[in-house]
């Protein structure tokens, strides 16, 4: 029976931890790094990695102070890419959607809850070091 009890408040214990809401900075990073795995699987398909093609490289750090600016030059190169076929296609266009999101929520809702580390623009645009990766 006192086994029973331990069972049952540890699973209890277990629900009440994963059930707090997230924070405004966890949902940011949950969906930045969302972003960046979309465009990994987006770049192995051959039908989106030639509209990915005419796209700026873009790696998502949200401790970059640049990270704003990047969003909005990418929500613009994706609103008016080359190849119009481009436009239509839904992973491109849920990708999109995705990324204006996160600039929504970087630039307006969680303005005052992230800490801008680092202020350099173009190492938004080359893979991070290992080093670098501060959300391992």
């Amino acid at each position: 029976m006192d086994l029973l009890r331990k069972i049952i408040l540890l699973s209890t214990l277990i629900i009440v931890a994963n059930s707090a809401p997230p924070t405004c900075y966890s949902a940011v990073l949950k969906l930045s790094k969302g972003i960046m795995v979309s465009m990994e699987r987006l770049e192995k398909f051959s039908v989106t990695r030639q509209c990915l093609a005419h796209l700026p490289k873009l790696y998502i750090n949200v401790h970059n102070a640049c990270v704003v600016i990047k969003l909005r030059d990418h929500i613009y190169a994706l609103e008016n890419l080359i190849v119009p076929e481009c436009r239509t296609l839904k992973r491109i266009a849920f990708l999109k959607f995705r990324i204006e999101r996160l600039h929504n929520m970087i630039a307006r809702l969680c303005h005052r809850d992230l800490v801008f580390y680092v202020d350099d623009c173009p190492a938004l645009e080359r893979p991070p070091k290992p080093e670098e990766d501060i959300e391992k």
